[in-house]
């Protein structure tokens, strides 16, 4: 009975004392009843808990549900109060939310500033705006150009008087009063490229320069429009390097970070040669691609290259071939535009600007000699609100000539063009440097023979026939006064840089009165005077009219031999459209016709 006892009273034991609960459990039951509508808290003990939940018959699930919800309402209640700031016990949480507040704020500024200055728009109309509520502007799109003092304390009488003695004309369509020009190498901001000293042998920036290198080096879209030989290969390379700095390098086909394209070779290889002594002095390279050399060489270099100068057709190849991408080119120049659109390029312009950043994360900048409407309209889909920098009393654009170059036209018999030619050279002093232009590569070739043979001239060729060795050969020879004659097509009209050339004479009219002007254009550059001498001929009666037009315009005698030909100008055809083409101002707005 006793051990029978001793049983009964076990079990009564087991079922009246209490599990032992954990101490998570209690701190929620106490929490629970602490926050109870009656504000009484009162002690309570487990056994009395675990007694109300059996009496009750709760399952545990449902218990853990509720506590589970409870800690989360109260959570809540606290996150509240420390955003109204009454929780003032709870410091480590506010200060672990506080840091995480900070740091999206930072991702946040960094978001902004990376969509501000992709294109150096946002920060640029933020200068732009300083400038004209009267303040310095502080920093440019890119944080790199900031006005020095020694330019701000210029008078702005004087700045006014540069720009009128130079003619330049800087129209922006964000603000009325532009960035004053750098007119001084001095006046440039300190940098990595500027501490290399890369302008010893210039005396000071050219009219085009000292324009545009206020808005390249903040990062605006430009329009530059210049005569030949005005410097404007070193407008674009100074902001050129100077943004290529500024970029982040990548390995791979994507490391080129900017890209010149130039509408023949050899002004590509002359654009290569200057921009590569300035990314020289900072440690950049240069790559020059074009046709007619080897492709296996060229993709060689561009996996070194980060900057790149290419021909429009040879660039095109490599982009389709994968050996090279332009998704980091944030800088981009189109050399000679008109030309390069007007010459049926314009296909692969945009299949080359479709493979940089779209216009609105990179820096687009076209130099010209000339801007005609039509190519105003399509160069304005490149481009966001460009800076349009025009240098010489033609605000419009048009076609003109170097009014520093003497024009001269002799109207001869057909047949005896090449003997007068050969008079003409023979009665230039010695040693002097005359370049001759031929209409066609066959007759390019028996001019020079002919010059060669008969007159005993030194005399070079540079043609599409001849190989890229060969043309650059004589080219060199030519620049460097071993031949004094070279003999070109109008392949060699556009862009080239050849110094101390005195005379330019048309052996053959070109076809189009544009190729005239940039024939030219080769003799008269860099603020010296030149001679052109055209041989004209009744084959070429059909240019007379607008042979006459450029000629007033630039103040040049007209011979009554040229005015028998007569003064119309025949209409421009389209080289797609033909006759039917129409110019048309696409930025103006159509007119609405109501009809009652």
């Amino acid at each position: 009975m006793n051990t029978g006892n001793c049983n009964y009273e076990d079990v009564e034991v087991e079922a009246t004392i209490p599990r032992k609960k954990s101490k998570k459990e209690k701190k929620d039951k106490k929490s629970k009843l602490h926050n109870d509508d009656s504000g009484v808290s009162t002690p309570v003990h487990d056994e009395e808990v675990v007694a109300s939940d059996a009496a009750e018959g709760k399952p545990k699930k449902k218990k853990e549900k509720k506590d589970r919800k409870d800690k989360k309402e109260k959570k809540k209640e606290k996150r509240e109060r420390e955003r109204s700031g009454e929780d003032g016990d709870d410091a480590e949480p506010k200060s672990k939310k506080g840091k995480k507040d900070k740091k999206k704020k930072r991702d946040a500024d960094d978001d902004a500033e990376t969509n501000g200055t992709s294109n150096g728009h946002s920060n640029g109309e933020e200068a732009i705006a300083e400038v004209v509520n009267g303040s310095e502007p502080s920093t440019t799109a890119t944080g790199q150009y900031q006005q020095t003092s020694a330019l701000a304390t210029v008078s702005q009488a004087e700045i006014t008087n540069f720009l009128d003695t130079h003619q330049i004309t800087v129209t922006d369509p964000l603000s009325d009063k532009p960035l004053r020009p750098i007119m001084k190498f001095s006046h440039l901001p300190s940098s990595a490229l500027i501490s290399k000293n890369p302008f010893t042998c210039f005396k000071e920036p050219t009219p085009i320069q000292a324009a545009s290198w206020p808005f390249g080096l903040s990062g605006r879209d430009i329009v530059g429009v210049a005569e030949t030989g005005s410097g404007k290969t070193m407008g674009f390379g100074l902001p050129l390097v100077t943004a290529v700095l500024g970029l982040p390098k990548t390995k791979g086909p994507g490391r080129i970070r900017a890209v010149v394209v130039s509408p023949t070779r050899e002004l590509a290889m002359q654009t290569n040669e200057q921009l590569s002594k300035l990314g020289e002095l900072v440690g950049l390279n240069t790559v020059c691609v074009y046709g007619g050399a080897s492709k296996d060489d060229q993709r060689a270099l561009l996996r070194k290259g980060d900057i790149i100068v290419a021909t429009p057709g040879r660039l095109k190849d490599f982009l389709e071939e994968g050996a090279v991408k332009l998704d980091n080119a944030k800088f981009v120049v189109l050399d000679e535009a008109d030309r390069m659109l007007d010459k049926g390029f314009e296909d692969d312009i945009k299949q080359i600007l479709s493979a940089c950043p779209r216009k609105e994360g990179r820096q687009t900048l076209m130099y010209t000699a000339t801007w005609p409407q039509s190519v105003q309209a399509l160069a304005s889909t490149f481009m966001v609100s460009p800076v349009k920098i025009q240098i010489g009393g033609n605000p419009s654009g048009d076609l003109q000539a170097n009014a520093r170059i003497e024009q001269r036209v002799e109207v001869v018999d057909p047949k005896v063009k090449e003997q007068r030619l050969l008079q003409l050279l023979k009665a230039q002093p010695r040693n002097e440097r005359v370049l001759v232009f031929c209409l066609y590569k066959k007759e390019a070739t028996r001019v020079e023979n002919f010059l060669r043979q008969r007159g005993g001239l030194k005399v070079a060729g540079i043609h599409g026939d001849l190989k890229q060795e060969q043309r650059t050969r004589s080219l060199e020879a030519f620049k460097k006064g071993e031949t004094p004659v070279l003999v070109a097509t109008d392949v060699a009209a556009r862009g080239l840089d050849i110094p101390e050339v005195k005379l330019v004479i048309n052996c053959t009219f070109p076809l189009t009165i544009e190729d005239y002007v940039h024939r030219i254009g080769r003799t008269g550059r860099a603020g010296k005077t030149g001679q052109a001498i055209t041989l004209f001929t009744e084959h070429d009666k059909s240019h007379s009219g607008e042979l006459i037009n450029i000629l007033k315009a630039a103040g040049q005698p007209v011979p009554q031999e040229l005015l028998k030909f007569g003064t119309t100008v025949k209409k421009k055809t389209h080289g797609t459209y033909g006759a039917f083409f129409k110019d048309v101002d696409m930025s103006q707005k159509g007119t609405k016709i109501t009809f009652d």
